[in-house]
């Protein structure tokens, strides 16, 4: 990565809400960096947050470099993209990282979910005996959930979990004056338990939405749709608890 071509742009991307360092989290609300330009992703957070914070995506920051989601963890990655923010744009950001966990696959396919049908073909293809297929594509949603699907094929356990992880940073003032602060990194974790269907089912939301079914609810993610699921999910959890760390200090 280059840092010097971040830092430009830094530099000629007209900020909204008075640009950096002009109030950016204040009293009622502010503006925020959502790490990603996961359209389906920044589309869910916005609809979460509601009109209180501004949230803007990398592409609205002129970032468009793919940043490396390297860690072992959710929490890693996490905070990996938003100390890449943090460090080249010096904004108040946050970043997430999701998981599905599935019991009957010791976890699996766990910090891989978005690109497990890529792992998998990756592992399998180091075995000599195999012959060469096509390769999957990274962030495939439909190879990634044939190939899950294909892993647990007909284990009656089908218990699972979705864990978002999102890691947060901001500004910390140290001095009453405000003429000190320090960069502040704060996680919050939001976590729906259910179960792996047998089949897709349903046209709504994203990912591994069509074969997951939550806790308490006879249809998938896919087949609640968008408001519920913004109500319900992991990755609504875990947004309102950002949401309540954000309303205290501001």
């Amino acid at each position: 990565m280059n840092s010097n071509n971040s830092s430009n742009k830094t530099n000629q991307t007209p900020l909204p809400s008075g640009g950096a360092g002009g109030g950016l989290l204040g009293a009622g609300g502010g503006l925020l960096v959502f790490c990603t330009n996961n359209a389906h992703k920044l589309s869910e957070i916005r609809a979460i947050l509601g009109e209180q914070f501004e949230v803007l995506s990398l592409k609205d920051i002129g970032c468009d470099v793919d940043i490396p989601e390297t860690g072992t963890t959710l929490e890693e990655n996490a905070l990996l993209k938003a100390r890449y923010v943090w460090d080249h744009y010096h904004l108040p950001c946050f970043a997430d990282d999701t998981g599905l966990e599935v019991d009957a696959l010791d976890g699996a396919p766990g910090v891989y979910s978005a690109r497990y049908a890529a792992v998998r073909y990756a592992a399998t293809m180091s075995q000599p005996t195999e012959q060469p297929t096509e390769q999957p594509a990274s962030h495939d949603s439909e190879a990634n959930m044939s190939q899950l699907l294909q892993d647990l094929g007909e284990n009656n356990n089908r218990h699972a979990r979705f864990r978002t992880v999102i890691a947060l940073i901001t500004e910390k003032k140290i001095c009453p004056c405000g003429c000190n602060s320090i960069k502040q990194e704060q996680l919050f974790e939001g976590i729906i338990e259910g179960e792996i269907t047998r089949e897709r089912s349903g046209a709504e939301g994203f990912g591994y939405d069509p074969i997951f079914r939550p806790d308490g609810y006879d249809k998938t993610f896919a087949e609640l749709g968008t408001d519920i699921k913004n109500k319900i999910s992991h990755r609504a959890r875990a947004t309102q608890k950002l949401c309540e760390k954000l309303k205290i200090e501001n």
